[in-house]
C-alpha cells in the first residue's frame, strides 16, 4: 500500500485513560528528552497537540507555561481535565488557533494524524511568528517488527489491515515542514528499543487496534496469542523484558 492510501484510512484507535494508566504510562515517562527540546520558559502560551491524559501538559504548566491542551479522544480530554488542566476536544488537522502561542508541543500523537500537511499548517496559523514548533512522533521504521507480525498473521487468514500511523522519515517530515513555512533547526531519527510494562499483546491490544479490527471480537485474542509467539524471538530479552521496536523522530522547527 502506498503512503497516500495509508493516508486516507481513518484511525480505529480508541484511546481509554485507565487502560493507558496501566499500559501506556511509560509513552510520557520517556517524554523529557523533547520537554528539554521545547525548553518552556514561564509565562509562555503552549498548546500541547494530542495531550492524552495530561500527564506531559501537567509538567508544562508546573514550568510555569501556560497551556491549552487538545485531543481528539472525548476520555482522553476528560482525563486531562481531571487533572486540574484546560484542555479542548479537537483534531489536530483542525486546528481553529490565530497567532496564539509561542509554542507548539507534541509528544507520540502526530503519527496518528494522517493528513500531516493540514496538521503543519495548523501549527503555523496558530504560533505567533518566530514561534517554535518541537514534537516527537514515530519515525520511519517504527515497530516494523510488531507490524510486520501482525501484518503476516493477517495475511495469513486472507485479511488486510487498515494502516492507520504514518511514521516519516526526517527527509520527508522536514520538507513538509519546509514548504509549511517553518525553519527546521534540528530532526532525526532516534532508535529507541522501549522496555514494556507487560507483554507485546498488552501493547497490541492498546496501541495496534486497527489490525484486530478485520476479526470478529472473539478472534482477537488468539492473533494475538500468535503474533506474540512469532514475536517473542526478537522482543523478549534474556532478562524477561518485552522491549518495542521503537524508532522516534524529533524535531524542532522555527515559524517563518
Amino acid at each position: 500500500m502506498s503512503q497516500l492510501d495509508a493516508m486516507a484510512e481513518p484511525s480505529l484507535q480508541q484511546w481509554h485513560p485507565e487502560n493507558y494508566e496501566a499500559k501506556a504510562r511509560f509513552v510520557s515517562d520517556l517524554g523529557a528528552p523533547v520537554l528539554a527540546l521545547l525548553d518552556p520558559q514561564p509565562g509562555e502560551r503552549v498548546l500541547d497537540l494530542g495531550c492524552g491524559d495530561g500527564a506531559l501538559t501537567e509538567q508544562l504548566v508546573a514550568l510555569g507555561a501556560r497551556v491549552i491542551g487538545v485531543d481528539a479522544s472525548a476520555a482522553m480530554v476528560a482525563g486531562a481535565r481531571a487533572r486540574g488542566l484546560e484542555a479542548q476536544m479537537l483534531n489536530g488537522q483542525e486546528l481553529k488557533f490565530e497567532a496564539g502561542f509561542e509554542a507548539v508541543f507534541s509528544n507520540a500523537a502526530l503519527h496518528w494524524m494522517l493528513q500531516p500537511e493540514r496538521v503543519i499548517a495548523g501549527v503555523h496559523r496558530a504560533l505567533v511568528p518566530g514561534g517554535r514548533f518541537v514534537a516527537e512522533m514515530g519515525g520511519h521504521g517504527n515497530v516494523a517488527e510488531i507490524h510486520g507480525a501482525l501484518e503476516r498473521a493477517l495475511d495469513a487468514r486472507g485479511l488486510r489491515a487498515p494502516h492507520d500511523t504514518f511514521f516519516p522519515t526526517p527527509e520527508h517530515y522536514g520538507a513538509m515542514l519546509e514548504a509549511g513555512g517553518f525553519g527546521v533547526e534540528s530532526i532525526s531519527l532516534i532508535p529507541r528499543p522501549t522496555p514494556l510494562p507487560g507483554d507485546v499483546g498488552d501493547w497490541i491490544t492498546t496501541f495496534a487496534q486497527g489490525f484486530l479490527a478485520p476479526l470478529p471480537p472473539e478472534e482477537r485474542p488468539a492473533l494475538v496469542a500468535e503474533v506474540v509467539e512469532a514475536l517473542r524471538p526478537q522482543l523478549l530479552g534474556a532478562d524477561g523484558c518485552w522491549r518495542a521496536d521503537y524508532v522516534r523522530l524529533r524535531f524542532r522547527a522555527i515559524r517563518r
